[in-house]
């Protein structure tokens, strides 16, 4: 475009301009009024005569404020005429009144005209009438408080969560369970405990839909059990961005629900107690006598592998005198009563592989030897991680071994002039399996014993009073028919450190 053609259109511009801006004033639907500098009317459109039933004849001339209810406060006009008065543009919302004496609401802007030199010499008023849209505001405010109020009330943990399992909103018993759990994010626990109860990930999402339902789950929140019935269930959101407007976007989030069923499964947990103390006594008594025919047998086995091996040196020399036809008698007469002992050890009592809460066995372990740390004077430290997956094991029997491991741990340090009694415990989930740490302040295993205590039948009581003795063989077995593993080493607490190892995948053994 030349400098010539340009220079015509901006003439053409300058001539029309005017006319188009009082045509376009006059069209647009929003009320619009033009005062002096001390607001008397000097210009109002068609549109403010459609807004507040006057006509231009009627408020030229006339002060702005002839459309005040005269209910906005005083202090609403102070800062209005203060901040338009310095020369900045103000908006805000007044009750105004119309020509028949009708209130509406006025969502107004001012903005201050000046000239040259910056004085002020007039104001352009721009505004509209909003009371539908603030009834409306008002009934979905409204609404959105009833629901809040509601939701806030409801006796129940509820959580709403994003694709990335982000909380988007929750309510107050969600905000008073984390503050429980030390601000530890209440929804991933929920729906960790969830998934390895299921054993899988949650149902596909589906609008409606149910994720999972009335699962219930366990949490330690600071040492102690909770137990929470779960749902959850896939429901709609719209993604209120810009970008979004033409083309909505809706996500699916997942609702949670859960209720603390604690109080109800603490009575059950009771009556489960008493009945586990009873059969644990029984399987006490029932251990103590296959331990006490088994080292019989062991004891025996002895002197019989030597009589056997001299039986035999005698053979070899093809003597058979009195003193080896006697052996030969007592010989078998030996191997007769070991057969007769074998025979009267109880076997183990038959028990199927199930899913096992690490942590729940060793709260029972915990329960069931407090009488015993108490009469000691020893202090336990019970540290649960929150949430364990779930074990495929035979419960009996890692309540037995984990049962010896902590008495072990007690003997060690209840002997006379030993000062330090503290008992540690940890469970702790790792990568495809749980540890579980038993901690303890007593005099602690030398290195060139941890491997030998593992042997039938040996005790360090002997060298020294030291523990882990009878009973560690029995618990190294049960640990391999679980495919784990038991580690000895120091505590940081001074004494004998055990960390048993299982697996969360592993098949037990039979």
């Amino acid at each position: 475009m030349t400098t010539s053609n340009h220079e015509r259109i901006l003439e053409q511009a300058a001539a029309i301009a005017p006319a188009v801006f009082r045509q376009a004033v006059e069209q647009v639907d929003l009320a619009i009024s033009i005062t002096d500098a001390d607001a008397n009317i000097l210009y109002v459109n068609s549109a403010f005569t459609r807004t507040t039933g006057y006509s231009s004849e009627e408020v030229i001339g006339q002060n702005q404020s002839l459309l005040s209810n005269k209910s906005t406060p005083n202090e609403v006009y102070a800062a209005m005429w203060a901040q338009i008065a310095s020369g900045q543009p103000w908006s805000g919302r007044l009750v105004n009144r119309r020509k028949d004496g009708s209130k509406y609401l006025a969502d107004l802007m001012i903005t201050p005209v000046v000239d040259r030199l910056g004085a002020i010499t007039s104001y352009l008023g721009i505004h509209r009438d909003v009371t539908l849209l603030h009834q409306l505001e008002c009934e979905v405010s409204g609404q959105k408080a009833l629901i809040e109020s509601v939701v806030d009330a409801a006796p129940v943990v509820l959580a709403l969560l994003d694709t990335s399992e982000r909380v988007v909103l929750d309510n107050h018993e969600y905000k008073k369970l984390m503050g429980d759990l030390r601000m530890v994010e209440p929804a991933t626990l929920i729906l960790d405990a969830v998934r390895a109860d299921l054993g899988h990930d949650l149902a596909p999402a589906r609008e409606g839909a149910s994720a999972f339902s009335e699962r219930e789950i366990r949490i330690d929140s600071r040492g102690m059990p909770r137990w929470f019935s779960c749902s959850g269930i896939w429901v709609q959101r719209e993604d209120g961005n810009a970008d979004n407007f033409f083309s909505p976007r809706r996500e699916l989030c997942l609702l949670l629900v859960a209720k603390e069923t604690t109080r109800q499964r603490a009575e059950q947990e009771k009556t489960r107690m008493a009945l586990l103390q009873a059969m644990t006594a029984e399987d006490a008594r029932v251990d103590g006598l296959r331990e006490t025919l088994s080292a019989a047998v062991f004891k025996i086995e002895g002197p019989i592998n030597i009589m056997a091996s001299v039986l035999a040196t005698i053979e070899r020399r093809g003597g058979r005198d009195p003193a080896g036809l006697a052996l030969t008698e007592v010989l078998a007469a030996g191997r007769d009563a070991i057969n007769s002992l074998r025979s009267v050890i109880p076997e183990h009592r038959p028990e199927s592989r199930t899913a096992v809460n690490i942590n729940e066995i060793m709260r029972d372990v915990l329960d069931l030897t407090t009488t015993r740390m108490l009469a000691a004077g020893i202090t336990v430290h019970w540290r649960p991680q929150a949430v364990v997956r779930s074990l495929n094991a035979y419960p009996s029997r890692l309540r037995a071994m984990f049962r010896a491991l902590v008495e072990n741990a007690i003997d060690a340090m209840n002997v006379k002039g030993w000062n330090e009694r503290e008992l540690r415990i940890t469970t702790r989930g790792a990568t495809g399996s749980v540890d579980v740490l038993v901690e303890d302040s007593g005099p602690g295993i030398p290195a060139e014993l941890r491997l030998k205590v593992f042997e039938p039948f040996f005790s360090t009581r002997k060298a020294g009073g030291r523990h882990l003795g009878t009973g560690l063989s029995l618990a190294q077995q049960v640990a391999a028919d679980h495919d784990g593993v038991i580690e000895i080493g120091t505590s940081e607490l001074g004494g004998c450190g055990v960390r048993v190892a299982l697996p969360t995948s592993g098949k037990a053994s039979v």
